[in-house]
C-alpha cells in the first residue's frame, strides 16, 4: 500500500518504464479512456437522487480518484485527469438508466475492448502491463495518458524531461528483436 502514496514523478517514471514504444502509448490513448468510460457505465447503478442530482458509485470512485490525483504533486495533471475522467463518467451515466442488457453490453463491451487494445499495445512493447507488478498502475494509467497529451502540447516539460532521463525516450521497437527488459 505504501506505493499508492508515492509522489507523481516516481509513479509516472515507473509506469513509463513499461511504456516506451510509441505504438503502445497510442493504444493506451484509446484503451484507457474506454476502460474509464466502461467503469463509469458499470458503476452507474444504483443511482440515488439527491437534490436533483443522481449520485452513483461511479461518482464516489471519481471523488476518491480525484483526491488521489490532486495529491500526487502535479496539480495540472491532477486537474486534467480528473476533468477528463469526469467527462467520461458523465457520458457514461445515462447508460445506467438503460435496460439491464444494454447497460451490461456497453459496460462489459467497452471494458473488454479497452483491455484488448491495451494488450495489443503491450505486444508492441514486448513487456507485460505495469499493473502486473504494482496494482497502483491501474490508477496511474489515466494520469499517464493525460500527461502524454499535455507533453504533446508542450506542457509539463520538467516531468517529461525527468521521465526521459530516467527511462529513456520513446521508440518503435523492432518486433524481430526480443525486448531487452
Amino acid at each position: 500500500m505504501a506505493s499508492l502514496f508515492r509522489p507523481g514523478t516516481e509513479l509516472m517514471v515507473q509506469y513509463a518504464g513499461y511504456h516506451r514504444d510509441r505504438r503502445n502509448i497510442a493504444t493506451h490513448c484509446v484503451g484507457i479512456p474506454l476502460i474509464v468510460f466502461a467503469l463509469g457505465v458499470l458503476l452507474a447503478r444504483p443511482a440515488v437522487a439527491l437534490g436533483g442530482v443522481a449520485l452513483t458509485p461511479a461518482w464516489a470512485l471519481w471523488g476518491l480518484a480525484t483526491l488521489w490525483y490532486l495529491s500526487r504533486g502535479h496539480l495540472l495533471i491532477g486537474v486534467a485527469v480528473s476533468a477528463a475522467s469526469a467527462v467520461l463518467f458523465a457520458l457514461a451515466q445515462p447508460l445506467g438508466a438503460a435496460s439491464t442488457a444494454a447497460w451490461l453490453a456497453w459496460g462489459v463491451g467497452c471494458f473488454v475492448v479497452g483491455w484488448i487494445v491495451q494488450f495489443v499495445g503491450h505486444y508492441y512493447e514486448g513487456r507485460k502491463p505495469a499493473f502486473t507488478d504494482d496494482l497502483v498502475g491501474l490508477l496511474v494509467g489515466p494520469m499517464f495518458v493525460v500527461a502524454e497529451a499535455l507533453f504533446a502540447l508542450g506542457w509539463c516539460r520538467a516531468l517529461f524531461t525527468e521521465i526521459e532521463r530516467r527511462v529513456g525516450p520513446t521508440v518503435l521497437r523492432d518486433l524481430h528483436v526480443p525486448a531487452m527488459r
